[in-house]
Order: C-alpha cells, then sequence, then structure tokens
C-alpha cells in the first residue's frame, strides 16, 4: 500500500507542478503587458537612455520602501539588452541597497517598452509613456499596471514644469498621483 500511495503523490506531484508552473507562466507572461491606454513612446533611441537616472518620485512598494538617494543606471548587454543597476540609500538600516537586473525590448528598439526581470526567469513591464525627446533629461515610467509609476530625471532636481507636466499625463491616465512619494535625493551629510 505504501507504494500505490507514493506514486499516486507522484502523479499528484508532478500534475499540482505542471499546474503551478502553467498558473506562474500565465502570471509572469501578463506581467509584461503595459497598463491599459499607456502607450510607449515611439522614436526611442536606448543609447540616448543609457547612463545614470535619478528617481525624482514614485509611487510606493515594498521593494523601494525607505530608500532615499534612489538611482537607476543603464548600460549595454552583450546580448542586445540592458543591464539594470538601481541603488538606494536605506534609511533604517543607514547602509545602501543594490538591485541588479537585466532588460530586453518587446516589439523593437525604438519603442519605449521593455520587460526587465531582477528576479531570474520573472519579468515585468517597463513603459516609457513619457520622454524629454529632445535632450533626455526626464523620462515618465510605468510597471505592468498602475501601482507601478516613477519619474526619472538626469539631475536629482527637476524644474517645477517638468514635475507638473508629469503629474498631469499621469493623472490623466488614471494613476493615483496624490499617492506619490517624492524622493529625497540629498546626501544627508
Amino acid at each position: 500500500m505504501k507504494n500505490f500511495e507514493n506514486r499516486s503523490g507522484n502523479r499528484a506531484g508532478r500534475l499540482a507542478g505542471r499546474l503551478l508552473l502553467t498558473l506562474v507562466t500565465a502570471l509572469t507572461g501578463a506581467c509584461v503587458d503595459p497598463p491599459e491606454g499607456v502607450e510607449p513612446v515611439t522614436g526611442f533611441n536606448p543609447d540616448r537612455y543609457l547612463g545614470k537616472w535619478y528617481e525624482i518620485a514614485r509611487l510606493d512598494h515594498s521593494f523601494e520602501r525607505g530608500l532615499t538617494r534612489v538611482t537607476a543606471e543603464y548600460s549595454l548587454r552583450d546580448d542586445g539588452g540592458i543591464e539594470v543597476i538601481n541603488r538606494g540609500y536605506d534609511t533604517r538600516n543607514g547602509e545602501w541597497t543594490q538591485a541588479d537586473g537585466k532588460a530586453f525590448f518587446v516589439r523593437s528598439r525604438d519603442e519605449g517598452y521593455l520587460k526587465v526581470s531582477f528576479f531570474g526567469p520573472f519579468y515585468g513591464a517597463y513603459v516609457v509613456f513619457g520622454l524629454d525627446r529632445d535632450d533626455y533629461q526626464y523620462s515618465y515610467v510605468a510597471g505592468p499596471d498602475r501601482s507601478y509609476l516613477w519619474l526619472l530625471a538626469r539631475t536629482p532636481i527637476v524644474e517645477q514644469e517638468v514635475l507638473d507636466g508629469f503629474l498631469e499625463r499621469a493623472g490623466e491616465l488614471g494613476f493615483e498621483t496624490d499617492k506619490l512619494i517624492y524622493v529625497d535625493q540629498t546626501d544627508g551629510s
């Protein structure tokens, strides 16, 4: 009887494993879709987007909670993707934290629409829906749904005009701009 139970358990375990794999695949696939109505910019130039960006504002998430002086640095990978290094100062622990990831274009390199991963095979959407096309000095970024929103800039402080434009556009698209966190970019010294 024990052998039969093990075989049944193994079959049930294999079935559960397949169901879990199917669910994870479905969920991770859905995470790279942009939020409904949020369109990535076209005419995107990845080479101009590379380099260091400062996080000016964001919607709160556990993976960034308590972080100040947050930056994102993008560089080309040998496989055609983009290396992502997110760094921030953890005020609770008094130390720097860093997350290394990778990003790949979802459709084409001239569209600000990538999938990004910090955790193995799991990807999320990275949608540039607003951009200073002249100088690449600021960028509006969304994730897979309206709970992910960032304003990035090449400088740690932006002019009020840039912030107002971001708030207006994000508000029009249904983001909860009243819940934004404005990131402290001062070094605290």
